[in-house]
């Protein structure tokens, strides 16, 4: 059964801007540690793709805050919530610390899939519940 869906666009403008701003405090506050060491690589080799690896996992999380009808308020937070790949490519949400504990306490899991083009990045998830 489908417990909540989300989606959100962000302009890769705007995630410029506030990186342009704050630096990589601004990364850090978004990303969780994997997500970081991910966006580090992309970053050092290609800066625009680094900004829109960010872009992307601002958006997803957004559309999953949206989904799970929390907002970024707790146990909801930016680094609590990952948006990570598989090998294949394929983009999965793993949750950490309150949040995990929450979420699997309300019987819920989620699908995600992420997209960027060279100004936007938008996202789309679905979280059922068992």
């Amino acid at each position: 059964m489908i417990y909540g869906i989300g989606t959100d666009i962000c302009d890769v403008r705007r995630i410029r801007a506030s990186f342009e701003k704050r630096g990589e405090r601004f990364a850090r506050h978004v990303l969780g540690e994997a997500e970081l060491k991910v966006w580090q690589a992309r970053s050092a080799r290609w800066p625009d793709r680094g900004l829109r690896y960010l872009a992307t996992r601002f958006s997803a999380k957004e559309a999953f805050s949206k989904a799970i009808g929390l907002g970024i308020h707790m146990p909801m937070t930016w680094r609590s919530c990952e948006i990570l790949n598989h090998a294949s490519g394929q983009p999965y949400i793993r949750l950490g610390g309150e949040l995990k504990t929450w979420f699997e306490a309300q019987g819920l899991r989620a699908h995600v899939t992420v997209t960027d083009e060279t100004d936007y990045a938008a996202s789309f998830v679905v979280v059922e519940k068992d």
